[in-house]
């Protein structure tokens, strides 16, 4: 069975957490300060899964934090899994919501040029979101 104990409550951890959690706050932040994202069901998915993603990576970055603070990190196999397979949920969630943005703002002609560049930067910083947390995935698969 893998080691689902080993990155938890690291320095590492903390740092692809608050990572996450800009990169989610400036996606949200530039998509929610354009005026029409509402009409669009990809960009409201976008909103609605970035502020999932934003109290997650939170939640989890204060823990790390002192975790890494006070020395012990969490060992509680049961609180590992479910973390584990809520960040597996929660990327998958923030993967398919990058996806719909940038396929939207890719294809729809009232998105290109200098229109849409909010709308684009907004999906970028939504896949630079992803990353920490596949990173943390994968480093717990090892073991």
């Amino acid at each position: 069975m893998a080691n689902f104990t080993r990155p938890a409550g690291t320095r590492i951890s903390f740092i692809m957490r608050i990572a996450q959690l800009s990169f989610s706050c400036s996606s949200f932040t530039l998509m929610y300060r354009e005026d029409e994202f509402y009409g669009y069901s990809a960009f409201s998915y976008l909103i609605y899964v970035m502020c999932l993603l934003m109290s997650w990576s939170l939640l989890l970055a204060l823990v790390d934090g002192f975790s890494v603070r006070v020395g012990s990190p969490r060992r509680q196999p049961v609180i590992q899994i479910v973390i584990f397979i809520a960040d597996w949920v929660f990327s998958l969630l923030s993967l398919s919501a990058a996806c719909g943005a940038a396929a939207v703002v890719s294809f729809l002609p009232e998105f290109r040029g200098s229109d849409g560049r909010r709308y684009l930067l907004s999906a970028i910083m939504a896949f630079f979101a992803w990353v920490p947390m596949i990173r943390i995935n994968l480093c717990t698969l090892d073991d």
